[in-house]
């Protein structure tokens, strides 16, 4: 009994094990903490419009954007001192 407790122990922690090591996880701007800046890896879309959209709020690879406040469905976000409402699917949209 003792062994299959520690089989299941060692599964969880080498599943979690990247994140408590400090390796950076991709994940969307949804899942982003508030008044944390975060670099622009990529914007995962196929919808061209909403990638230019982004990009004429200065939101592409590499730029730097902060989650102001998350009001329901809407992302206030700090990119280049300038402060964006998006919605979900725009956030969603931007992999941090």
């Amino acid at each position: 009994m003792v062994a299959g407790v520690n089989s299941i122990k060692s599964i969880f922690s080498n599943k979690f094990a990247s994140r408590r090591k400090g390796k950076n996880v991709d994940e969307n701007l949804t899942k982003a903490r508030v008044n944390r800046e975060y670099l622009v890896k990529h914007i995962e879309t196929d919808d061209v419009e909403m990638k230019d959209f982004l990009f004429t709020l200065g939101c592409y690879e590499g730029e730097r954007i902060t989650v102001i406040s998350v009001l329901s469905d809407n992302y206030i976000v700090s990119i280049k001192d300038a402060r964006y409402s998006i919605d979900r699917e725009l956030a969603a949209a931007i992999i941090v």
